[in-house]
């Protein structure tokens, strides 16, 4: 494994504490893990901010904010999670096609003190995805503190073509979001829906230095709630190459691009007829939309009032430096050679409804029932192209998303689709009183037990009940075996770094493993676990523990110890 160790948080909250007089902060750039395993620690932590007190936050493995993760599309890549906050959590692979019991969602929980260990083999796209807290109720709050991260998955596609990769360089990713403090400096992590005060990277006021060339920027919306109508100062002409689930076909030219919550685009940017020491800025144009426009409201203060609503607001200001030696000159005219999914291959329909959030009136919710854990909205069978048309009759655009796949928008009720949404998707904006249609296909992972959701992403809405959720099946999914023995043995015990598992049956696997001490504090859960290669332990301390197994078929539960010398 290839970890780039800047000491970033010591060097982030140096920065931010030698520059909060300045007029701009240099942009934090989240370091990097490459390779197939990938350790990360959240926690609970204090951020110097803003002069004067400092705002307590939570980050992974840093003070706010988390690595960027670089994936190779085929890779297996593990994943080691390690809760270290004071509360449960659960951290949610957005974007990413795998397994429901690895997806992160609001079933998977950690507890505090617990490893989770979710694997999967990487089968997305070259594109920008991210990772969140995705516990219910609490999403808000633990977004808010600072817990996310990118994840950057590299194919060979991407990478025959003369694109602007050096990361941190002239490839550069940039969250936006932004904060309301109390007069103590912390953040309001509940009844607001919008922050006051830009932040990007976890960065105040941020400015970043770019080369005299063709520039990469990678854009995530990580709002709770604001859309941002994102321009350059100078009104140029930037070129969208990819969106959430890849690169498009072909560039798309734009001067002014709407990402809602959860969106990614990744932009081309030309600063070669820029001479180096002049500065551009990256502004958010959202003055003059109509009321349901997700930051549009009028008012300045209150749950859904800001300073920044309703009004054009600088995102990110640029410095133009000098030209790197190789650097990338010209927008390809060409891209990749997406096939998409039409209406044509959809064998099953079906309709999401918005409902409810009028004012004074229930919380937003979808098809009139607020999320509940027992209830399976949907069942899709496996392999199904499925054609899911999302429906807002409310008062309030919103965002939706959906877990385990990419698909293609293929319909909007009011005008035809973006051509910056031409490619594959996993979030769509929903303006009031419109309609749009996907097409997915849901092939791979089918499991009965752990749903993937599809919810609202504007955290206070998910939060809220504006969420539901479905399982994938597998009809053809049945075993001539009628009787097996769930039966299993741990050794060796005691045992030091290393533990395996010996089934009575051969034909019995493993669903599910938790690994909990003699209090019964979990601390170590692992879905599907792959144990060829036993299970590393060397995490835990000397005493007795129990390993409780689910077996893969029947969902049977069964209990061992053993002890750590």
């Amino acid at each position: 494994m290839f970890h780039i160790k800047i000491k970033a948080t010591f060097l982030f909250s140096l920065f931010i504490i030698m520059n909060l007089s300045a007029q701009y902060n240099t942009l934090w750039i989240p370091d990097t893990i490459s390779g197939t395993t990938f350790n990360l620690t959240l926690r609970d932590t204090f951020t110097q901010l803003k002069t004067g007190n400092q705002t307590i936050t939570a980050g992974i493995n840093h003070n706010i904010w988390g690595p960027t993760l670089f994936f190779n599309k085929g890779d297996i890549v593990h994943l080691n999670v390690k809760n270290n906050l004071n509360d449960s959590t659960t951290l949610h692979w957005h974007g990413m096609h795998l397994p429901a019991v690895m997806d992160g969602g609001p079933h998977q929980i950690i507890p505090p003190g617990t490893l989770w260990q979710p694997f999967w083999k990487v089968s997305n796209n070259a594109a920008t995805y991210w990772y969140h807290p995705h516990l219910h109720e609490m999403t808000q709050e633990q977004m808010t503190k600072g817990l996310g991260g990118f994840i950057i998955v590299r194919d060979a596609e991407e990478k025959a073509l003369a694109l602007p990769r050096t990361y941190g360089v002239d490839d550069i990713p940039i969250a936006l979001t932004s904060r309301r403090y109390t007069t103590n400096n912390a953040f309001v992590t509940s009844k607001s829906s919008y922050g006051d005060e830009m932040l990007v990277n976890g960065t105040p006021k941020p400015e970043v230095s770019l080369p005299k060339q063709l520039v990469r920027i990678r854009i995530l919306n990580a709002e709770m709630e604001r859309s941002y109508n994102l321009g350059f100062s100078d009104g140029r002409t930037y070129y969208i190459i990819a969106n959430d689930g890849g690169l498009l076909n072909a560039p798309v030219a734009a001067t002014k691009t709407l990402l809602a919550v959860g969106e990614r685009i990744e932009i081309l940017v030309d600063l070669s007829n820029d001479a180096v020491g002049a500065t551009l800025d990256l502004n958010a144009y959202n003055g003059g939309f109509p009321l349901g426009f997700p930051g549009g409201e009028p008012g300045k203060t209150g749950e859904f009032g800001s300073l920044l609503n309703n009004t054009t607001f600088n995102v990110l200001h640029i410095k133009i430096a000098a030209t790197t030696s190789n650097p990338i000159k010209t927008v390809p005219t060409s891209l990749v050679n997406n096939k998409y999914w039409t209406e044509s291959d959809a064998t099953f329909s079906r309709t999401i409804k918005v409902t409810n959030g009028n004012p004074g009136g229930a919380p937003f919710d979808l098809d009139n029932a607020p999320f509940s854990f027992t209830k399976i909205n949907h069942t899709v069978p496996l392999n199904n192209i499925e054609k899911w048309t999302i429906t807002n009759n409310g008062v309030f655009g919103h965002a939706f998303h959906i877990h385990d796949v990419e698909f293609k928008l293929v319909s909007r009720s009011n005008g035809a689709v973006g051509v910056h949404e031409s490619g594959w998707k996993d979030v769509l904006y929903l303006p009031v009183n419109t309609s749009a249609t996907f097409v997915a296909k849901f092939d791979d992972y089918a499991d009965a037990i752990h749903p993937f959701m599809y919810h609202c992403h504007f955290a206070p809405h998910e939060d809220g009940g504006m969420m539901g959720q479905f399982v994938v099946t597998d009809p053809t999914n049945f075993s001539q075996i009628d009787n097996y023995s769930t039966k299993f043995t741990v050794f060796p015990n005691p045992a030091t770094n290393r533990v395996y598992v010996n089934f009575e049956d051969s034909n019995a696997s493993a669903y599910y493993i938790k690994i909990v001490n003699a209090l019964g504090k979990t601390m170590m859960m692992l879905p599907k676990p792959d144990l060829q290669n036993g299970i590393d332990i060397s995490n835990l301390s000397s005493g007795i523990y129990f390993m409780q197994l689910m077996d893969n078929k029947y969902k049977k539960e069964s209990t061992q110890k053993f002890i750590v010398k």
